[in-house]
């Protein structure tokens, strides 16, 4: 059973960093792609919308507008990891993982879409 265990979030003053790790489990399948979304409070019963980072199989790197420059996308074989400096009170929202499994099966590829549970992120001024 896939498994995706995200953790790192908390609280923050303005200015502060935080670092947030996903790691995935229970799977021999390829990973894809990796990426962070974010749901702010009010929408959480929303699917996350807003793309914070992306980084491929291959290492082409997305960003969110407003994280651009500030907010840094890694990954290993597993785990993908979100290093996020001068965090604003704005970043506040639940921190999503999401990623894209790749499976060869009957001569096909088939494609598996994974989100985490969510971690918390609050920054305070």
């Amino acid at each position: 059973q896939v498994q995706l265990v995200e953790s790192g979030g908390g609280l923050v003053q303005a200015g502060g960093s935080l670092r947030l790790s996903c790691e995935v489990s229970g799977t021999t399948h390829h990973i894809n792609h990796m990426a962070w979304y974010r749901q702010n409070e009010g929408h959480q019963e929303d699917s996350p919308q807003d793309l914070v980072a992306y980084i491929s199989s291959s290492g082409e790197i997305k960003y969110g507008d407003s994280v651009k420059g500030r907010f840094t996308i890694s990954r290993d074989k597993s785990t993908a990891y979100l290093q996020m400096n001068s965090l604003k009170p704005e970043d506040t929202a639940v921190y999503v993982c999401n990623v894209d499994l790749k499976s060869w099966e009957y001569g096909l590829w088939y494609e598996y879409d994974y989100w985490g549970q969510g971690t918390q992120v609050t920054v305070f001024s």
